[in-house]
């Protein structure tokens, strides 16, 4: 399924992994534009690779701003992350459940160098 998302829309998806939960934080963490994050953490969503949750309006109020919408990696979009790493090698390895991905050796064997 990675082929047939746009790679703006996999940053997006790497930044969810590496922790990123809205899409502000989204936005300032991968340097794209909100035109194409808010789209994307859409597209994510509808595709079950992502799933969100309203904050507390109560919380929002008391720090004098909007509600948060805060998104989550979803085990499959984990899996899509794990296949997109291997296939956008400029893409950081990322820690996915306690495991590196891709791993150290598979970055030295497809590259030759470490």
């Amino acid at each position: 399924m990675a082929r047939d998302l746009p790679v703006g829309t996999i940053m997006v998806l790497h930044a969810l992994a590496r922790g990123h939960r809205y899409g502000f934080d989204v936005i300032e963490a991968t340097g794209l534009t909100s035109g194409t994050v808010y789209p994307a953490l859409d597209r994510l969503e509808s595709r079950g690779l992502a799933a969100s949750r309203w904050e507390d309006a109560a919380v929002a109020h008391d720090e004098k701003r909007p509600p948060r919408r805060y998104f989550e990696i979803t085990d499959e979009g984990k899996r899509e992350l794990i296949t997109a790493l291997h296939r956008y090698k400029a893409l950081a390895p990322v820690t996915i459940d306690g495991v590196d991905h891709p791993t150290a050796d598979a970055v030295v064997g497809e590259s030759g160098s470490a």
